[in-house]
């Protein structure tokens, strides 16, 4: 097992958390809402609603190491507001008359809730990359794998051969499906708000419908066809999608967890050398990554009950439904982030034990063979009847613990039609697994023809 492949690969990956850290860190929100008030200013100049040369001063002023967070700090002591302390640290730092201008006709929801967009935005790009990294490593151990065959599971007992590509194959196309949902949602989601105290724009002027797409055209957004303030689907809609995801990648962790039990021994997560799996076992090298990713994930899914309540806004804004989104969106992307981190890392440099998986697939004396005898043996006897032969063989063999070999050869309704040459053929486990491979190139092709991909 190498290890200097999996340190690349562990450091390349560990930014994507620090980044979302950086992302809806208090600097970042700030200077989201900073931004905001400099693109309101220059467009109310535009219009004629403000002096260009208070626009000008703001914009050049709107930047956070340009204001006095000493001052800011007071003002939050003082006036226990979660904006006006920012919007009064632009306004104390512009020079002269201008910062009578800052914050000329919003409320403190359109500032917030659009620096609270910019924020997803930022997210979503990392999420949107993050996914490719994923599916491209699927991709990799789909094509490699398409023929690797192992035991294919049903209600955790084995049932009938499959490969072990047709299982990443199946993921792959899971995380597709959440790349065409991520893009899906980027018009809903991607909107900002310049709407006033309670939607109207009345304090806006005459010009506030052009204001408002002049402003959101400038942060990079669209424009929403009316007040959204009281109507919180979006983010709810993008916190179940998150949950979607995290499904998904807690799904696949879990199974390689399981599967790397030792009694299975079919897959394992990268080891680096000096890893520590235990602090008193030395022998031990503990799925500690994926572990991690099964544990965030089903701890995220109790975050997911509360975006239904964020819909729940009473008149045209509830303070007591609103400001939960700020605890919720944020801890939703880290803990996304977090498993993305920990599964591009596993499925990067997953270790697939081709040996073990073929080995197990003779744990059961041949039993996993059978459905495949009973198709055999209705071409003679009839499907019900073929099935009720098999089954009882199938039965008697496992309870006296002989081999499945041994059960049909002293059946004769079995062996009168069915020849040793026959038999042998029809008991190798790796000769019947369907048109797994078949799927896996239809997947692996329709993959790269749909480019999602793609940088």
């Amino acid at each position: 097992m190498g290890t200097s492949v999996f340190d690349s690969v562990l450091l390349k990956n560990l930014w994507s958390t620090e980044e979302m850290r950086t992302i809806f860190s208090d600097k970042t929100r700030m200077q989201n809402w900073l931004d905001y008030e400099a693109a309101l200013a220059i467009e109310q100049a535009e219009l004629g609603l403000i002096p260009k040369e208070a626009a000008n001063v703001i914009a050049d002023t709107a930047k956070l190491e340009k204001l006095d967070m000493d001052y800011i700090l007071e003002q939050v002591r003082l006036t226990r507001h979660p904006l006006v302390p920012t919007i009064r640290g632009l306004e104390h730092a512009c020079p002269e008359h201008y910062g009578e201008y800052v914050h000329f006709g919003p409320t403190t929801q359109d500032v917030i809730d659009t620096g609270l967009v910019l924020q997803l935005k930022d997210a979503h790009h990392t999420f949107l990359r993050d996914i490719k990294i994923l599916g491209r490593s699927l991709l990799s151990l789909s094509e490699k794998h398409r023929n690797t065959p192992m035991v294919g599971r049903t209600l955790a007992l084995q049932a009938l051969p499959i490969t072990f590509g047709h299982k990443t194959a199946i993921w792959l196309t899971e995380l597709a499906r959440h790349y065409q949902r991520l893009k899906e949602i980027e018009p809903r989601l991607f909107v900002g708000s310049v709407v006033g105290a309670v939607g109207t724009k009345a304090s806006l002027s005459d010009k506030a419908d052009e204001l408002e797409a002049r402003v959101l055209k400038r942060l990079g957004l669209g424009v929403p066809e009316i007040s959204w303030q009281p109507a919180r689907d979006r983010f709810s809609e993008y916190g179940m999608l998150i949950g979607l995801i995290s499904g998904t990648l807690g799904k696949i962790a879990n199974e390689i967890l399981i599967l790397a039990h030792n009694e299975i021994d079919e897959l394992s997560e990268p080891f680096s050398k000096g890893q520590v799996g235990s602090s008193t076992m030395p022998h031990k090298r503990n799925p500690a990554i994926v572990e991690n990713a099964a544990c965030v994930s089903n701890t995220l899914k109790a975050n997911l009950s509360v975006l239904t309540d964020m819909m729940k806004h009473q008149h045209e804004r509830d303070g007591a439904i609103w400001k939960m989104e700020w605890k919720i969106m944020p801890e939703l992307c880290l803990m996304l982030s977090v498993i993305f981190d920990n599964m591009k890392t596993v499925l990067g440099g997953l270790n697939v034990h081709v040996e073990k998986m073929r080995k197990n697939m003779d744990i059961l004396g041949g039993f996993m063979l059978a459905e495949r005898v009973m198709f055999a043996l209705s071409d003679k006897a009839g499907k019900q009847t073929a099935h009720e032969i098999v089954y009882e063989a199938s039965m008697s063999g496992q309870e006296e613990g002989i081999t499945f070999v041994e059960a049909i050869n002293r059946d004769t309704r079995i062996r009168d039609h069915i020849t040793q040459e026959e038999l042998d053929a029809l008991l190798d486990p790796t000769t019947y697994v369907g048109n797994a491979p078949a799927q896996v190139d239809r997947v692996v092709a329709q993959t790269k023809a749909s480019g999602w991909l793609n940088d």
